[in-house]
């Protein structure tokens, strides 16, 4: 009994401190596993963000190279103007066969004979399509070009440049391939020689749509871009800054209020082609506005950033001390001079952040844009927001799916281009949000 009763103790002692021991420990464990769950999950997202990246990058980088071919071209009046009309009808310019030009100047370069159909036909298709307009417009506006020869780059065709890049395995059967072994001679030899060389792409920054690769570009694509931003910002701030700020610091707190704010947070998450549907139904339909303009998009992604912008001015309002409030309504402010004066500006950070991330989501957007008919092939430049354009994300769809090899590197180039744009806006929420914040 004695031994039981001093050992007893002694053994319960000392089970307290091996079992909480146990807890701790256990503890340690879970806090290790829960922060390398953490690690793991952001290596998982970098990892594949990584590998868009790179997928997108690799793919993309030669759509800003572009292969030219520069010959001195003969504007032959032969073949420009046979009889001499041009003084008294310079519309006799417009229909001359300008490719011919080029052929007989790359066929003068490599030594070939003009009578060789076949193999002139095959000259031809080493030169773009796009030529056909470029020496046009260089007659048109000055034809005393007529009977002179002058140095002219013009545009690879989409083969030969993606040949030249190296995008086509040229060892493979002449059978297999688009470009054949006399074009790959010809291509070589004008490599040799200088004139046929790589250089930036500014085609593809100013160029509208084409049919053809080479000469295909996001002008179009950036001006009604910018035309549907700019409306947005005009429409979307003012509206969705006073809406919050009614409902944060003047309305009262009833069923409707909190009705309405349930609405809003809704509609932050009602996908976005269903805003498509609606501005096809009011804005096309009913009110009868152009189909395929940017004022229809600005408007449709006017509504799809209202509730983001409405949900982040809410919070940013709601961050400002509730001291900031009572000291100013203690010196005498009104309700409408506490607002304007003391809150919103110290909101205003949060304000343009929500802002310009509600921007860059609605410069992605595409589904909405497609249901309104922006999908439209546009080659010319949007004079104003009711000419018919397209947008950068539209252009893109547009060109993934193009069934030419060309269009993929144009594709993933302009997706290069829509990032950054976003990195820019989002890099300005930053510096904007760092350049207004007061602490306190």
């Amino acid at each position: 009994m004695s031994d039981i009763v001093s050992h007893g103790p002694a053994a319960i002692t000392g089970a307290k401190p091996a079992r909480r021991d146990i807890g701790i420990k256990r503890r340690y464990a879970a806090e290790r596993r829960f922060r390398a769950y953490g690690v793991a999950a952001i290596s998982f997202g970098l990892i594949f963000l990584l590998l868009l990246l790179n997928s997108v990058i690799s793919k993309g980088y030669t759509a800003f190279l572009q292969t030219t071919i520069t010959v001195p071209v003969e504007f032959s009046e032969k073949i420009i103007d046979p009889n001499n009309q041009r003084a008294t009808n310079p519309d006799v310019l417009l229909p001359a066969n300008y490719p011919l030009l080029v052929r007989n100047a790359l066929a003068k370069q490599l030594g070939l004979d003009t009578s060789n159909r076949l193999a002139m036909k095959a000259l031809t298709e080493m030169v773009s399509d796009s030529v056909r307009v470029q020496l046009r417009s260089m007659v048109i506006v000055d034809p005393s070009l007529v009977g002179k020869t002058v140095p002219v780059s013009v545009l690879a065709s989409a083969t030969i440049d993606s040949a030249f890049k190296g995008q086509f395995d040229l060892t493979v059967d002449e059978s297999n391939r688009k470009i054949s072994n006399q074009q790959i001679d010809w291509m070589n030899k004008l490599a040799a020689s200088g004139s046929l060389h790589k250089e930036f792409n500014t085609g593809i920054f100013v160029n509208g749509a084409s049919s053809r690769p080479e000469a295909a570009g996001v002008g179009v694509a950036l001006i009604g871009s910018a035309y549907m931003m700019l409306i947005v910002l005009v429409l979307a701030l003012p509206i969705g800054v006073a809406a919050s700020i009614y409902l944060e610091e003047f309305a009262p707190k009833n069923r409707w209020t909190d009705l309405i704010e349930v609405n809003i947070n809704n509609l932050a998450a009602v996908p976005s082609i269903v805003f498509g549907l609606l501005g096809l139904a009011v804005f096309i339909n009913f009110m009868g506005l152009p189909r395929s303009a940017s004022l229809v998009g600005g408007l449709v992604l006017t509504l799809m950033t209202l509730p983001t912008i409405i949900i982040a001015t809410r919070a940013a309002l709601k961050a400002v001390p509730p001291s900031i409030r009572s000291a100013a309504l203690g010196l005498g402010a009104s309700k409408m001079q506490t607002v304007f004066h003391h809150v919103l500006p110290l909101a205003m950070p949060g304000i343009l952040t929500g802002t310009i991330i509600g921007l860059a989501h609605a410069l992605g957007e595409t589904a909405p844009l497609l249901l309104i008919g922006m999908v439209a092939f546009v080659a010319d430049y949007p004079g104003t927001p009711l000419d018919p354009s397209t947008a950068l994300p539209v252009q893109i769809y547009m060109w993934a799916n193009e069934a030419e090899r060309a269009f993929v590197e144009r594709t993933s180039g302009s997706i290069i281009i829509l990032l950054l744009f976003l990195l820019i806006m989002n890099v300005g929420a930053i510096f904007l949000r760092r350049r207004f914040e007061r602490r306190w």
